[in-house]
C-alpha cells in the first residue's frame, strides 16, 4: 500500500492538493488496513484522510531547506531506472523499438 506514497517536498512545481490528499488517504489505509472501509468507519476513515491532508499540508508549507528544487521530470527518468534495475524490466529508454518487420 505505502510503496504509492511519494516524496512531495522541495519540487518544481510544487505539490498540488491532490497530491497531498492521495499521499494522505494511502496513509489512513495503511494505518487502518483498509483499502476501502465499511459504512460503520467510513466517517472515521473521512475524517481522518481530511485532518491527515491538513497536517502533511502544514508540513509541506512550513519545510525550510537551501538545496534547489528538484525537477520532477528528472526525478521520474531515475525512478523508473530504479525499478527497471530493480524488478528486471527495461525501461522505455533502453527498449528496442518494434519496426514494421517485427509485426
Amino acid at each position: 500500500m505505502c510503496r504509492n506514497i511519494k516524496t512531495l517536498y522541495n519540487f518544481a512545481p510544487p505539490a498540488t492538493e491532490s497530491e497531498v490528499r492521495a499521499s494522505a488517504i494511502q496513509f489512513v489505509r495503511k494505518l487502518s488496513g483498509f483499502a476501502h472501509p465499511s459504512k460503520a468507519n467510513e466517517a472515521a476513515f473521512d475524517r481522518a484522510v481530511e485532518q491527515v491532508t491538513l497536517v502533511a499540508r502544514e508540513l509541506l508549507d512550513s519545510l525550510v531547506t537551501n538545496a534547489p528544487p528538484r525537477d520532477r521530470a528528472v526525478e521520474a527518468v531515475k525512478a523508473r531506472e530504479r525499478a527497471a534495475v530493480r524488478f528486471g524490466r527495461p525501461s522505455p529508454e533502453q527498449r528496442p523499438s518494434a519496426s514494421a518487420g517485427d509485426r
